[in-house]
């Protein structure tokens, strides 16, 4: 599979503090890669630097095995954390806006199917949903035809279904062969989109690998969670149960074990519940606290 981007011993410090401390990866083509990792974990900041709007202390990007330059701002899309629209102009009144900024550009017409468009393009940017002003910021975003998109927390504040409409949209655009960075604190997000993963904490890579390569390699156990007035107190002693004030955690690498210990003791399997682990327990097995701190 080709590589189309390479990081090598990446590096930003500000003064006294290192947010990117000698970073490395590659990334595959047509893939979707997760950059995860809590506020301040160092994550945009390297993002940045790949996109080329800021410059490393130390270290270099390689787009298809070339130094990052100038001339790759006509090559990629980014759909930043927070993008202004100008008030006052249509959706497609937007869309030939942005179309002027670049020498090679996808049809208005694709833009508006791939990234479903059409029921409000004659709106005012003014008075789009969330959803809907996400869906537009992709579409300008993919409006240069780029083989490489960046998605910067592109869902942070959209409701559930609009998160798994936007979800679609990402993944039609990695049917076209194109390669997606996306940085999210969602770990369904990531869980369900993301080919390879990197986790950040402190500018440091702490893990990296598809989400199920690093869930086996980390965990050999299930979570069982049970209503806390239901288990008796003597149970609760045990290292591998955790309390709190309204359920009981048991860890457990034996789930029928578990469950026959319990109806051993006469405790009520009401409300009791399974899960698997994901990737924000992960997180806080590698550094002690969530990846949405």
């Amino acid at each position: 599979m080709q590589e189309v981007i390479r990081v090598e011993n990446l590096t930003k410090r500000y003064k006294d503090v290192i947010a990117v401390d000698n970073v490395n990866f590659a990334i595959q083509k047509g893939h979707c890669f997760g950059l995860l990792g809590p506020n301040g974990a160092g994550k945009t900041t390297t993002i940045e630097i790949m996109e080329g709007i800021i410059k490393a202390t130390k270290g270099q990007v390689f787009y298809y095995g070339k130094p990052i330059d100038e001339s790759m701002s006509q090559q990629i899309g980014i759909q930043f954390q927070h993008t202004a629209l100008q008030d006052f102009l249509t959706v497609k009144e937007t869309l030939n806006l942005f179309t002027s900024f670049y020498q090679h550009t996808v049809s208005h017409e694709k833009l508006i199917e791939l990234c479903d468009l059409r029921e409000f393009l004659n709106r005012d940017n003014r008075l789009l949903s969330g959803g809907q002003r996400q869906r537009l910021l992709l579409a300008l975003a993919l409006i240069n035809d780029p083989d490489i998109v960046f998605l910067d927390e592109p869902t942070t504040g959209l409701d559930p279904q609009a998160r798994r409409n936007f979800w679609q949209l990402i993944k039609n655009i990695k049917a076209q062969n194109k390669t997606v960075v996306l940085t999210t604190h969602y770990m369904d997000e990531a869980q369900q989109l993301c080919d390879d993963v990197l986790i950040m904490d402190h500018g440091q890579v702490i893990a990296r690998g598809t989400p199920r390569q690093l869930l086996n390699q980390h965990f050999n156990e299930v979570f069982i969670y049970l209503p806390v007035e239901q288990v008796p107190d003597e149970l609760c002693q045990q290292s591998n149960w955790q309390v709190n004030e309204q359920q009981v955690e048991i860890t457990t690498s034996d789930v029928e074990a578990t469950i026959a210990l319990l109806l051993a003791k006469n405790v009520s399997l009401s409300g009791l519940h399974v899960k698997s682990p994901n990737l924000d327990d992960l997180f806080l097995k590698l550094t002690g606290h969530s990846l949405r701190d």
